[in-house]
């Protein structure tokens, strides 16, 4: 297609999502308080457990609405990523070729859960956080913490560990395009583990490495099981090639 017929289908698209968005933001403003209720809980638990002040401060007029828009927007987000995630595949799809159009399904399948499970996961690791962050508190101070700014450090923590769980899907996209092979995956695990143990230790900055682990064990299970199918379809393609009679060893001079 034209540049100009990209430019209209990226923008339909853009539409779907963003109708898809405000529905489910309307979701999110009727599931508003119990939704807070679970968001603030660390911020609870630290002024219950600890014995110091510590609350979310709402500091203008008009901070409490502000706070709701935001926050139903945040569910919305991620009540209407089935539906995102599904257009962003389909956007993506034309420029594809027929065999490769067959396995965009099952993108979308397999994309969805386990975003979900990632920003599921987070929640596990936002108490944690939370806690060995305020940590550093001084002794008979208190921890007064701006309600907008809570807000988008737990908003970071959950959109980015549901990001983390969609990158080994897109590593075995690049796969089929031809962009990643296999090979170049095994190369790099060192690098690729490295990068999960910080990713870890900055995402779950508690004492105890029990936390991090929780989310490092899932990581490198779903970067493993994506090398092995990237693999698997190496191997695939490579045989389709030999075939053909077009395989060419790149050892060969």
């Amino acid at each position: 297609m034209p540049l100009s017929e990209h430019l209209i289908e990226f923008r339909n698209r853009m539409i779907v999502c963003a109708v898809a968005l405000v529905l489910a933001a309307v979701a999110g403003w009727i599931l508003y308080d119990p939704v807070l209720a679970i968001l603030q809980l660390p911020v609870e638990e630290i002024a219950a457990q600890e014995g110091r002040v510590a609350e979310l401060n709402y500091a203008g007029v008009a901070s409490p609405f502000d706070m709701k828009v935001k926050v139903s927007l945040f569910i919305g987000l991620i009540l209407s990523s089935p539906v995102w995630i599904q257009q962003l595949w389909a956007f993506i799809v034309p420029g594809l070729t027929k065999t490769e159009k067959r396995y965009t399904l099952g993108f979308v399948l397999v994309s969805i859960p386990l975003f979900l499970g990632g920003a599921c996961l987070a929640f596990f690791a936002l108490p944690n956080a939370v806690r060995a962050l305020t940590a550093f508190t001084p002794e008979g101070a208190s921890n007064i913490i701006p309600a907008q700014e809570y807000l988008s450090f737990v908003m970071i923590i959950i959109v980015v560990f549901g990001l983390a769980f969609v990158l080994p899907v897109i590593m075995v996209g690049l796969n089929m395009l031809g962009i990643l092979s296999a090979d170049r995956i095994r190369k790099s695990w060192r690098i690729v583990v490295l990068i999960v143990f910080v990713f870890a230790a900055i995402a779950t900055p508690a004492p105890d490495a029990i936390s991090m682990f929780f989310l490092v064990i899932p990581m490198l299970a779903l970067f493993f099981a994506a090398w092995i199918v990237c693999l698997l379809g190496d191997r695939r393609r490579k045989r389709k090639l030999m075939r053909e009679g077009l395989w060419v060893d790149p050892e060969e001079d």
